[in-house]
């Protein structure tokens, strides 16, 4: 029997992705339709255009900010095919040159920050330079790795050692050999986001469930799309704030 369900495409067929895109996709029509007009985008860390081209493709005015000139290129081919090179720039540059590179820019409406605060060499700088960049009532979009769901796939891999110590360092991390550099809990970016005059206005848990579901499980389209269906209503439950505790990342939703 077919599935019912719609398929999914571009950033909505995702188990990384999907979850951010939906919230992404309604504050950008919100903003949009507040202010009349397009919003002006930056994607920090954007690489080849995964959430800047389908922005584009809803009418946004799209900067991307990365440090690899491959992936501007590829963003450039990205933008092209899709049709909406008019509406997306690519910048060589991190965080450390945000206020340098993109001053001129300023302000945004909507600055994206997508898995990459927890690379900064300095995530009070960055995020002070990402309010400095914001418009009035603009939207910070923040995705960090959370503590807990680490702790949680270690602990179910037998690592109970490395679990330990995410726990209980303060950076999350369970040593010098860990990949991430950085973890955080929901107090830690609640204080560094007000610190820097910004509003925590929404939090949604992102891959609650699919980091720990075993690909066996996920043979066919029906089951991942059962999966992702899953994901959404865990991550958009109010009444359930341990689901969104125990994402791989959270999606934090910020304004200025």
């Amino acid at each position: 029997m077919a599935d019912p369900r719609p398929r999914r495409t571009g950033p909505a067929a995702g188990l990384r992705t999907a979850a951010v895109w939906s919230t992404l996709a309604e504050v950008t029509h919100e903003r949009g339709d507040a202010l009349g007009r397009p919003l002006r985008v930056l994607d920090i860390g954007g690489g080849s255009g995964g959430m800047a081209v389908p922005l584009a493709e809803t009418g946004q005015e799209v900067t991307v900010l990365d440090p690899s000139p491959d992936a501007l290129a590829s963003l450039g081919r990205r933008a092209r095919e899709c049709g909406v090179q008019e509406r997306v720039r690519g910048v060589q540059g991190d965080t450390d040159s945000l206020s340098c590179v993109l001053g001129e820019a300023a302000p945004f409406d909507l600055i994206c920050l997508h898995g990459t605060l927890e690379l900064a060499d300095d995530p009070e700088a960055t995020i002070a330079a990402v309010s400095a960049l914001l418009a009035d009532g603009g939207v910070l979009s923040l995705v960090v790795a959370q503590r807990l769901s680490a702790v949680l796939g270690r602990a179910l891999a037998g690592e109970f050692d490395r679990a330990a110590a995410i726990l209980s360092r303060p950076d999350g991390r369970w040593g010098e050999d860990d990949p991430g550099p950085r973890r955080y809990d929901r107090d830690a970016v609640v204080d560094l986001l007000t610190r820097h005059g910004l509003t925590v206005r929404t939090w949604h848990g992102v891959r609650i469930f699919s980091d720990h579901v075993p690909s066996a499980l996920l043979d066919g389209d029906a089951d991942r799309a059962a999966l992702l269906d899953l994901e959404h209503l865990a991550s958009h439950d109010a009444d359930q704030p341990l689901l969104a505790a125990l994402g791989a990342t959270v999606h934090v939703l910020a304004t200025l």
